[in-house]
């Protein structure tokens, strides 16, 4: 029974219910957020009166002038605080990898130049140095050594030694 499927109105009047609830939800979270913030107003910033007299708005001024002086300096302070945390982080991170011993090499795209291109980037475009490599190579002369071939010489001394008479000839003449 457990496999038995919903009707398609039931199901349609659950997911209307769901987005009621929901939407409930939202409307209670919005007027939380809006509660929040005016509690927020209502602590931190006093209600603002305009003054009347001359006197009375330069002492406005200067005040607001020293709160935004207060709120520059701490400012200053936190960005310097992170600045100097973020340095100290790298610096641990680079002490990990040395402790470590392994680096990750970055995957490099192979690129075909010619010796030219390569020279001209390097030197730039005012530079006009051409290299031929092969020219700068040593010439090397191949000697060829002419071995002395004699083909009986050979062919004889496996005659000389066939059979049981070399092999008396070779035990008797190395003593």
């Amino acid at each position: 029974m457990s496999d038995k499927k919903m009707s398609s109105s039931r199901r349609q009047h659950l997911k209307s219910l769901m987005l009621q609830i929901a939407q409930g939800f939202i409307e209670a979270e919005a007027i939380q957020a809006e509660e929040d913030k005016n509690s927020y107003m209502d602590e931190n910033v006093p209600s603002f009166s305009v003054p009347e007299s001359m006197q009375e708005l330069q002492d406005l001024c200067k005040k607001l002038h020293q709160q935004i002086d207060a709120v520059d300096e701490q400012r200053y302070d936190t960005q310097s605080k992170v600045t100097k945390s973020d340095k100290e982080i790298e610096d641990l991170k680079i002490k990990l990898q040395d402790l470590k011993g392994k680096f990750k090499k970055p995957v490099l795209k192979k690129v075909r130049m010619s010796a030219d291109a390569m020279l001209q980037a390097l030197l730039g475009s005012k530079h006009k140095v051409s290299m031929d490599l092969r020219s700068n190579l040593k010439q090397v002369k191949k000697e060829v050594k002419e071995e002395v071939k004699d083909a009986a010489d050979w062919r004889k001394n496996i005659e000389d030694k066939a059979g049981m008479d070399g092999r008396k000839k070779m035990f008797e003449s190395d003593p």
